[in-house]
């Protein structure tokens, strides 16, 4: 990769989740435009990052989720006129909800079937969750912040997503007691792939998790394990995530 494109890609805020951070300067209440003109946002970001990637266009499935979950449910009530901007937004405890463009291609990545059953680690405000929740079967979601957790469960929940289980606790280790899973996403960047998330990964899966230094340039990568157990990675696209939590690095 030249560092001009890679230059360009965080010039123009994109491959970031979690580290760019906009001012609410104006008010929007007709979330359905807005949320119309963030996929349209969506659909330019896969195209100049289609180099890196490897398709300029998203699974229309995935992008009927990004376009039906409201997003301005999910952040505070004080940032809801900036929910639809194709930015990360901080939701407390120094944590963000993720860029439109980021939760899309990771979602994208997992290739997602309504049989599925997947994990996420790192709850935040839900966001992600309800997203997967639209593809899936059933959602397995874990936040190591105890406030961030209580919130994004009454949030999903009003929402009417019966088919998220969320839970505190430290997302490095998983949840064995429903692994393993057809799918998993770690929203929080760690140095590593935790082992115990590997071990958790079904046969056939497939897991997306940022990899690299705390506050640094990380790598998006795609973890396949085949059908014997063999597990291969391909690094994406570079992208900022806030760090995983737990001090395992």
């Amino acid at each position: 990769m030249s560092y001009r494109i890679l230059n360009r890609l965080f010039a123009t805020g994109l491959c970031l989740s979690g580290l760019i951070i906009v001012s609410p300067i104006y008010a929007e209440t007709n979330f359905t435009t807005s949320r119309e003109k963030l996929i349209h946002r969506i659909e330019q970001s896969v195209r100049e990052t289609a180099f890196f990637i490897g398709r300029s266009e998203l699974d229309a499935r995935v992008m009927q989720a990004m376009a039906k979950v409201p997003r301005h449910e999910f952040v505070p009530n004080t940032l809801r006129g900036v929910a639809y901007k194709n930015q990360p937004l901080p939701i407390g405890y120094g944590q963000t909800i993720s860029q439109p463009y980021i939760v899309a291609l990771m979602t994208e990545l997992l290739s997602v079937k309504s049989t599925d059953k997947a994990l996420e680690i790192g709850t935040g405000s839900g966001y992600q969750a309800a997203i997967l929740a639209e593809l899936a079967d059933q959602v397995f979601t874990i936040e190591i912040i105890e406030e961030l957790a209580k919130r994004a469960s009454i949030v999903l929940g009003q929402q009417g997503y019966n088919n998220i289980k969320t839970r505190t606790g430290d997302g490095y280790y998983g949840w064995q007691e429903h692994a393993p899973f057809d799918v998993i996403v770690v929203t929080a960047a760690s140095g590593y792939i935790p082992p115990p998330l590997i071990r958790q990964l079904k046969p056939g899966g497939r897991m997306v998790i940022p990899v690299g230094s705390r506050f640094m340039i990380q790598q998006l990568v795609l973890v396949e394990k085949d059908d014997k157990g063999k597990v291969t990675t391909r690094q994406i696209l570079p992208v900022r995530f806030v760090p995983l939590t737990g001090g395992h690095d």
